[in-house]
């Protein structure tokens, strides 16, 4: 397994990544989802992956996750697609990329075409959330919690087994971010995977972003018995499959 690197984004700021040069003019780039890292069996298996098919390769973790610069209270949507803009220029400038979003790394992924629109020759989203912090979380707290958010700024809650630190400014900052009122003509591969069984994103949100591509070569698998993060071991190789047959595609 590499070694995670560093790389200065600005003065103060340095954000964790993992990294495979290639001699190939296409880079896999992955994007991961809401507080999570690149210590997870996705970016691992995503590596490897690319490192044996002679694939390029850039993961990363946006601000206030995993080990990368700042608290996780004080990102966005805006402030994260930026750290990826950012790291996406200075490590594969000018390459071709394939994006692999999975939950909110969708929605970083979806705003990466306004920087990157002529670089990106496919998107494949795993369970892909863009605007799930208006339409899975504010639109669903009680007035209570609404209230509360707005008088003290930051609000806690559990959900799956999991504590979520949210600001009112990340909300807000999410409403900025809307992608459902856009229309991309992208000739693209598009590629959506989303698990059956996923309690937390659903499967209208991967319909959305069908219906927002109108020129691509749109397929949604849906995976039986699958959940949101979509990390088994055959769930993964399901997405492995996708990512060969796009790669061979683009290189035949």
């Amino acid at each position: 397994m590499a070694k995670f690197k560093f790389v200065k984004i600005s003065k103060k700021k340095k954000i964790r990544y993992l990294f495979n040069s290639s001699y190939s003019d296409i880079y896999l780039v992955f994007l991961h989802g809401f507080k999570s890292d690149l210590e997870g069996d996705k970016p691992k298996t995503l590596y490897k992956f690319c490192k044996k098919n002679n694939i390029g390769f850039l993961a990363f973790e946006y601000s206030g996750h995993g080990k990368s610069y700042g608290k996780f209270e004080d990102g966005t949507i805006t402030s994260w697609t930026k750290d990826a803009y950012k790291i996406i220029k200075k490590k594969i400038y000018g390459k071709k990329i394939i994006l692999v979003g999975s939950s909110m790394g969708g929605w970083i992924g979806l705003n990466l075409f306004k920087f990157f629109d002529k670089n990106i020759l496919a998107f494949i989203g795993i369970a892909p959330a863009p605007e799930f912090l208006d339409k899975l979380m504010w639109k669903k707290f009680t007035n209570k919690v609404r209230k509360q958010l707005i008088k003290d700024q930051f609000y806690i809650f559990n959900h799956g087994g999991f504590e979520y630190n949210i600001t009112y400014n990340l909300i807000k900052d999410g409403k900025k971010n809307k992608i459902f009122n856009k229309i991309f003509n992208n000739k693209i591969y598009l590629t959506i995977l989303h698990g059956e069984k996923d309690d937390v994103v659903p499967i209208s949100i991967s319909r959305k972003i069908i219906k927002i591509f109108k020129k691509a070569k749109k397929k949604l698998i849906i995976v039986k018995n699958g959940d949101h993060s979509l990390s088994k071991k055959n769930n993964l190789k399901r997405v492995m499959r996708e990512i060969k047959y796009i790669h061979n595609n683009l290189t035949s």
